[in-house]
Order: C-alpha cells, then sequence, then structure tokens
C-alpha cells in the first residue's frame, strides 16, 4: 500500500532500516548505554551483517515478489531453513536430530500445499531472486546466533540496521524521489472506504512491521538456535494468508488449509527436537 502510494521500494527499505536503528538506540540508551560500545575486530562482523544480512536480502526479497506472487516467492525463500541446519553442521559443528529433519520436511510439504506452485509457470529471474534471498536469509540467520555470542540482541540490531541504512543511502543518493507525507491514501481491499495520511502507515510499517519483529528475532537468536528460528518464522505466509483474507478479501481453499496445518504442525515438531 505504502509503494503504491508513491513511496519507491529502495527508500522504503533505506526508511525502514533507519527508524529501526534509531528505535533500538533509544532503547539501548535507556536499558545498557555500555552496549554502545564497539570493538574494531567486531567492525567486519556488524559490517558483513548489516549490509549482506540485512540490507541485501530485503532488495532480493523485493525483487522476487515482484516478479513472482508472494507465497511462492516466500516457499523459495524459506528454504533457507535447509541451509541453515547444513551450515550450521559444517560451520559450527552444531548436530541436528531426526526429530528437526522431519519437521523440516512437513513445513517444506506444507509450503508446497500452500503456495500451489504446480498453478502456473515461474519466471526464472524470479527464482533466483528467490534463492538469492533464501541464501542471504540463511546468512542472516547464522549471523545473528554468531553475533549473540558476543553482543547483546538491541545492540547488535542497532548497529546493523544503521549500517544497513547507510548502505541504501549511499545506493538512492543523488535519485530519491520525494513522496508527499500528508497525502491521504486508500487502505485497499475490504478497508478500501478508509483513508489516513501516507505518515500514518508507514509509522505502522517501520515500528510494527520493522523493529519489533526484528528485535523479537535478534532476542530469539540469543535464546536459541537459528535453525529452530528460522523454521518458526516459517509461519509468515499462513499469517499473509490470514491477513491477506480479512484485509483484501482473499480466500484459502481447503487443500491450502492442509499445507497450512502441515506447516504448524512441521514447526512443533522440529521445536520439540534437542537439535
Amino acid at each position: 500500500m505504502v509503494i503504491g502510494a508513491g513511496v519507491p521500494a529502495d527508500q522504503l527499505v533505506m526508511i525502514r532500516s533507519a527508524v529501526s536503528a534509531l528505535l533500538a538506540g533509544l532503547v539501548l540508551a535507556v536499558t545498557n548505554p555500555k552496549a554502545f560500545k564497539v570493538s574494531l575486530k567486531e567492525l567486519p562482523m556488524l559490517l558483513a551483517f548489516g549490509v549482506i544480512g540485512l540490507a541485501l536480502m530485503q532488495w532480493a526479497y523485493s525483487n522476487a515478489v515482484s516478479i513472482l506472487p508472494v507465497g511462492i516467492a516466500l516457499l523459495f525463500e524459506y528454504t533457507a531453513i535447509i541451509i541453515v541446519p547444513v551450515a550450521a553442521r559444517i560451520l559450527f559443528k552444531e548436530k541436528t536430530t531426526r526429530t528437526f529433519w522431519y519437521g523440516v520436511a512437513l513445513v517444506i510439504g506444507g509450503l508446497l500445499v500452500v503456495s500451489q506452485i504446480w498453478a502456473g509457470g515461474l519466471n526464472p529471474t524470479g527464482v533466483f531472486f528467490a534463492f538469492l534471498a533464501a541464501a542471504l536469509l540463511a546468512f542472516y540467520f547464522l549471523m545473528g546466533q554468531h553475533s549473540g555470542l558476543t553482543r547483546d540482541p538491541m545492540s547488535t540490531m542497532f548497529y546493523t540496521m544503521l549500517i544497513a541504512s547507510i548502505f541504501w543511502f549511499i545506493m538512492n543518493f543523488g535519485k530519491a524521489e520525494s513522496f508527499e507525507l500528508a497525502k491521504n491514501v486508500s487502505l485497499t481491499g475490504n478497508l478500501s472506504g478508509i483513508h489516513a495520511p501516507l505518515w500514518l502507515p508507514l509509522l505502522w510499517l517501520t515500528v510494527m512491521g520493522s523493529f519489533a519483529p526484528m528485535a523479537m528475532g535478534f532476542i530469539a537468536l540469543k535464546l536459541t538456535t537459528a535453525a529452530k528460528v528460522s523454521i518458526t518464522q516459517t509461519a509468515e505466509p499462513i499469517f499473509a494468508f490470514i491477513f491477506g483474507w480479512l484485509w483484501l478479501g482473499q480466500s484459502m481453499s481447503w487443500l491450502q488449509g492442509i499445507g497450512g496445518l502441515l506447516v504448524v504442525g512441521g514447526i512443533l515438531l522440529a521445536q520439540r527436537s534437542k537439535g
């Protein structure tokens, strides 16, 4: 809705990153100001996390959903749940149980059913960007877990979001487009009769759609493994269908409902594993 109102995707990513960095910085200043301290040896990790794990991952996903249906793009992106445990086993010697892999199989099968990938042809360019997003998402999960060993979640989020926003500021330098924050826009779908100034949905998107979930994700990576965090977040397509039904009037077939149950069942099964 915000992009349709005239906010370019690249600038939107920059704004979301900048607001998230600002809010994380404010929280950090109140709760743990000592955590702002950064050593020189941490800079390469933070730079890699901010640019590769956040800025480029969001860019790849944005390109994927601009070409492919959102559900199918999510299906490919969440193959990251397979990349993460394999990479963690190779890089960090983490073990995964057979139960965990049963959960992964259920999630992948459920996402196949929910997305109904067999319903139409796929654009090769879109598939490329979706798989690129999957690889970058796996990098994000692993970097989040690794950085959590030495830094607290909020300071990690502050610096990586700051780096991501600076990256996009440089990339957008000289080509930024203007837009009116006070312009009234329709909420579309079942809420098309309701209008609000552009700054209101933009504020919601940056705070509740970026800062809040990212903060919870960083905290989760501090408390458990990247493999478990990644497979739990595959519930995202299910929530997308729910909000699509409530807000946009989109419907879900009984077969997609079964797929959703498979996804949830796979997540619960994987969470029960000790790997």
